[in-house]
């Protein structure tokens, strides 16, 4: 068994949209301040952390971009949902600021030589974090999906798909397309992964990530883990 974080490390001020809050992390308490209790001395260090639900590598509930009564919240979606069967396509031959087509993941899964399955989790590998990662590029010039090119992932019956960047489309109409099919289609996806290049070639893999259980949240930081069999 073999074990491949796919999460980014959560930091003071790291990159994150700017319709979200920033990511906010500082000593609380620190081993300078020593307590003493009949006799014995002790220090303890801890940390305060404000950030968003949208904070990292994370997934988006279906209240974030569902405004029904009655959209689930990050807290009532099945744990099942977090840990399942994966596959990841090669998109790393995409410009930045590009557009994910059909074509792309028909000639991605062709390539990968795998079937995506009903209730698969798929990762898209579009290289973004090396290319991008620590210029303002990141925010912005990411490749994406289409509303086509999401309708087409739906229509296999996935769970969840997963990108690099802080979106799922390109900025704009497309992201808030793709958004909307998620929507209608009920499925979601994770933002913000890493190391996605070693699962290229891997076939079917095991896919855990895990959700804090925020009470009504719109989505969760994860530990994105991806389980491959020896």
């Amino acid at each position: 068994m073999a074990l491949i974080d796919l999460s980014r490390d959560i930091y003071h001020k790291m990159p994150r949209l700017l319709n979200h809050p920033s990511i906010i992390l500082t000593p609380y308490s620190t081993h300078d301040e020593i307590r003493n209790a009949e006799g014995v001395k002790f220090s303890s260090a801890t940390m305060a952390i404000s950030m968003g639900d949208h904070a990292g590598t994370h997934v988006d509930a279906p209240k974030h971009f569902d405004a029904k009564d009655g959209a689930k919240s990050i807290d009532e979606l099945p744990l099942e949902q977090f840990f399942t069967e994966a596959v990841c396509l090669d998109l790393s031959h995409k410009p930045l600021q590009s557009d994910i087509s059909i074509a792309d993941l028909e000639a991605a899964v062709d390539a990968a030589s795998v079937e995506i399955k009903k209730g698969d989790m798929v990762l898209l590998h579009m290289d973004f974090f090396r290319r991008c990662y620590g210029t303002p590029g990141y925010l912005t010039d990411f490749p994406g999906l289409t509303k086509e090119s999401a309708e087409w992932l739906g229509g296999k019956g996935i769970g969840m798909f997963g990108v690099e960047a802080v979106s799922p489309g390109r900025p704009g109409k497309n992201n808030f397309e793709v958004h909307l099919v998620c929507r209608d289609m009920g499925f979601t996806h994770v933002e913000g992964l890493v190391n996605l290049e070693k699962l290229v070639g891997k076939g079917r893999f095991r896919f855990i990530g895990f959700p804090l259980k925020i009470k009504g949240g719109t989505g969760s930081p994860i530990r994105a883990v991806a389980w491959l069999d020896d």
